[in-house]
C-alpha cells in the first residue's frame, strides 16, 4: 500500500516513516510543507496520505486544506489527519463531502503503532478512523439532547465505538459480547436517534457522526 506522508517536525516524520515501511507500506513521499505536499498529491498517485493539520509556512490548517483539495481533485481520495489537539472544526470539513476514507487522529495515538497502522489500513480501505478524544468531545456537546439521553448506557458505548469506525465483530470484541448483540444495539440506537438503517458499515458511522456534528 503506497502512502504520502506529511509531517513538519523531523523525528516524527522519519519515525512514521520507518513505522509503516515496518508494516509493509511503501512512502512514496514524506514531506514538510504545504507546498511540497500539493506537488506531491498532483505528482504522485497514493492509496493514502497521513497528513498533519499544521504545515509550513502558514502553520494552520495548511495540511488539512492541502489534503481536502487533493480530495476534491480525486474524489474518495483516503485522508488520514493527524493533530495535536481536538479540533471539531477539522472533523466537520473532513465530513463535510459525507463520503469515507477519511481519519482524524490525535498525535498521541502514533505512539501505538498497531492502533495507529489500523487506523492508516481502514482509512485505505475507504472507512472513518475517528480519535475516541474528538468522539467524547462531541458526544458531551450532546449530552442533554432528548434522543441521547434516550439511549441506555451500553447502547452509549456502542454508539461511541461505531463513530471511531470500528465493526460490528471489532466492537463485540471489545464489549465482549456477541456480534448478534451488537447488531441489536445498532438497530435501537438508529430508531431511538431517528437515523437511517443502513447495511454498510461506514454509512452507519458518517450518519451517527453526522448526528453528533449537527
Amino acid at each position: 500500500m503506497r502512502v504520502l506522508l506529511a509531517e513538519d517536525l523531523f523525528l516524527l516524520r522519519d519515525g512514521l516513516v520507518r513505522m509503516l515501511e515496518a508494516f509493509d507500506f511503501e512512502v512514496l513521499a514524506a514531506v514538510e510543507t504545504g507546498p511540497e505536499l500539493t506537488q506531491a498529491f498532483e505528482e504522485l498517485e497514493p492509496d493514502v496520505a497521513v497528513v498533519d493539520v499544521r504545515l509550513p509556512p502558514s502553520h494552520t490548517d495548511e495540511g488539512l486544506q492541502c489534503a481536502l483539495a487533493a480530495r476534491r481533485a480525486r474524489p474518495g481520495l483516503p485522508i488520514l489527519v493527524l493533530s495535536q489537539h481536538v479540533e471539531q472544526l477539522y472533523a466537520r470539513e473532513l465530513l463535510a463531502d459525507g463520503n469515507g476514507g477519511i481519519g482524524y487522529l490525535l498525535k498521541d495515538r502514533v505512539f501505538d503503532a498497531e492502533q495507529f497502522v489500523d487506523a492508516v489500513r481502514r482509512v485505505a480501505g475507504g472507512g472513518t478512523a475517528m480519535d475516541p478524544q474528538v468522539i467524547s468531545q462531541l458526544l458531551s456537546r450532546r449530552a442533554q439532547d432528548k434522543p441521547i439521553g434516550q439511549l441506555t448506557p451500553r447502547e452509549k458505548e456502542v454508539m461511541e465505538l461505531m463513530a471511531q469506525g470500528r465493526s460490528n465483530a471489532a466492537i463485540a470484541a471489545q464489549l465482549f459480547v456477541t456480534e448478534r448483540a451488537v447488531a441489536k444495539h445498532t438497530s435501537n440506537i438508529f430508531a431511538k436517534l431517528d437515523l437511517p438503517v443502513s447495511d454498510d458499515d461506514n454509512r452507519r458511522v458518517l450518519a451517527v457522526l453526522a448526528y453528533l456534528d449537527h
